[in-house]
């Protein structure tokens, strides 16, 4: 999706999904960075060239979609970035993997480091991954990790499988860059759709985009009250599963 410099004023007005003086948080759509973009365009360009200045507070990957909270000054930036650090904010995402066969709640406790030409992977060799069923938790013996690596813990909750494909329910406890992407594919269960981790023949899974999207944000305004907003995903990142997951059925499957 291409996002041209006169859209924000539209792209404003149909993706807020929350808004004071202090922040707004825009359902963000896929293929727009949210800043640092170098050669193409991204939300807080779009934003400055209208006139708006906003300050991220967190990111999501360009090819997620979903809900990103901007501050719109400098003095509630700081405070809304403090409760990412102490991780008092809570984010859910929902994604589609190309797999079956996930436990109904798992934990994936994978380091993550910095590799070759900047690609985030886990710190230890993929072999020494452990799956404990009962537990439903993947991890690395301690020894097995690399040096400059860093503690990444994702969870979830398996809201539906079908045939080939498994909709999931994410809860990433630390904010790793491609953290969701990275746990799930090196345990054998790829998103459906990321160009990271793309399938052998393009378009095999289905997927129209990466099936990624940042479902729900909890958070504390600036007077201590708890903050929730949630964005429901597009009909695009439904692609894989719409044989068989029909559009009245999505919202019963998802936690509440």
């Amino acid at each position: 999706m291409t996002i041209q410099l006169a859209d924000w004023s539209v792209l404003r007005s149909v993706r807020t999904l929350a808004e004071t003086d202090e922040y707004l948080v825009l359902d963000k759509p896929p293929g727009v960075s949210v800043t640092g973009e170098r050669h193409e365009t991204d939300l807080v360009r779009i934003a400055r060239a209208a006139g708006e200045h906003l300050i991220p507070v967190h990111r999501i990957d360009k090819v997620t979609s979903g809900a990103v909270l901007l501050a719109k000054t400098q003095a509630a930036h700081g405070p809304l970035t403090r409760q990412f650090t102490v991780r008092t904010v809570r984010k859910s995402y929902l994604a589609i993997t190309r797999s079956v066969g996930l436990p109904a709640q798992g934990t994936v406790e994978l380091p993550l480091s910095v590799g070759r030409k900047n690609r985030v992977r886990v710190g230890a060799p993929r072999e020494d991954i452990v799956f404990d069923p009962e537990a439903g938790r993947w991890s690395v013996p301690e020894a097995s990790v690399r040096p400059r690596s860093f503690p990444s813990l994702t969870t979830f909750d398996r809201a539906w499988q079908g045939e080939r494909h498994t909709v999931l329910a994410l809860y990433p406890t630390t904010g790793r860059r491609h953290q969701i992407r990275v746990h799930l594919a090196w345990i054998g269960h790829p998103i459906a759709g990321d160009p990271l981790f793309p399938a052998e023949e393009e378009g095999a899974d289905g997927a129209v985009r990466t099936c990624l999207h940042a479902w729900r944000l909890s958070f504390d305004d600036s007077r201590g009250e708890r903050v929730t907003v949630q964005a429901a995903p597009e009909e695009d990142f439904w692609a894989p599963v719409t044989t068989e997951l029909a559009a009245p059925d999505r919202a019963g499957i998802l936690p509440h």
